[in-house]
């Protein structure tokens, strides 16, 4: 009986290892597969078709440049006029237009590599051609965020930029 418990639990041992092996094999991507367009999640196209940030304007932000989605959200806290609120309103209207576009190319050019891939129809000229495309149009849609943090940086006052650093929790 001994011998029989034994060779089970050195069963299940080996079991539970082969298990394990298996699963470092699988990689983060496991799953992406199925996505639309493979480079990008869900949430990631919603965002680009939304207009929404991203993060790509942190070297503005994080330096004391806001960004005018942010300020409107604090808009009572930093005691904006009411010209300062109609200011901040349409230069974040302004960037989420601008904003939109961009994403929806960057969407369309990602959605080509892919294609290019998943049909064989990829050659080192295409490959070229496409990323430069989607470098470009990422560098664009950067430099979108980032120019409308400029602009509202200069519609603040020294002590609402300051307030703002300190209701995002940067000072």
């Amino acid at each position: 009986m001994r011998t029989i418990i034994t060779s089970f639990l050195l069963l299940m041992g080996v079991v539970a290892a082969s298990a394990q092996h298996q699963a470092q094999h699988h990689t983060p991507y496991a799953g992406h597969q199925q996505r639309r367009v493979k480079a990008l999640s869900d949430q990631q196209v919603a965002d680009l078709r939304a207009g929404r940030g991203m993060g790509l304007a942190l070297a503005a932000e994080l330096n004391g440049y806001p960004g005018p989605l942010h300020v409107l959200e604090l808009a009572d806290q930093l005691q904006l006029s009411g010209d300062q609120r109609h200011h901040v309103q349409h230069l974040f209207d302004s960037m989420k237009a601008e904003a939109t576009l961009v994403g929806a190319a960057l969407i369309e050019q990602e959605t080509a590599l892919d294609r290019a891939f998943a049909t064989n129809h990829i050659s080192e000229a295409a490959l070229a051609q496409l990323t430069s495309q989607i470098g470009e149009t990422q560098g664009r849609l950067r430099a979108v965020h980032l120019k409308y943090h400029l602009t509202t940086r200069t519609l603040l006052s020294p002590a609402q930029r300051e307030r703002y650093a300190s209701l995002r929790g940067y000072r």
